[in-house]
């Protein structure tokens, strides 16, 4: 039997969330992490899921946040902002590896009209 992996992987909607915070850089906060996995994947994202998943990957050590500024839209509120930490990068890293591998032999069923 294999070795459990070293560190807590991630999940695949973990994965979606840390691709869009990589896309959107410093404009990674839940409103536009939202819009890019919907955007992105034709996905609707309940914003109760999202924010669990941001707690469990910060708790993980995969995000760092930060406030923003208060803004006047937000009535005052600052927004919370994310970026991938260097374990983060990791996981993603090893997640899409394996996504790569597991399809590996398969590019006939991804080729379009098939």
């Amino acid at each position: 039997m294999a070795a459990p992996p070293s560190s807590p992987g991630l999940g695949e909607f973990e994965y979606l969330v840390m691709l869009a915070i990589m896309h959107l850089g410093e404009e990674g906060y839940s409103a536009t992490i939202r819009r890019e996995i919907e955007e992105r994947t034709e996905r609707s994202v309940a914003p109760g899921a999202l924010y669990v998943t941001l707690q469990r990957l910060t708790q993980k050590g995969f995000l760092d946040s930060w406030l923003g500024e208060p803004t006047p839209e937000r009535g005052g509120k600052a927004k919370r902002h994310f970026r991938p930490t260097r374990e983060g990068l990791a996981a993603v890293r090893e997640f899409a590896g394996a996504m790569r591998s597991m399809a590996r032999g398969l590019d006939a069923i991804f080729e379009p009209g098939r």
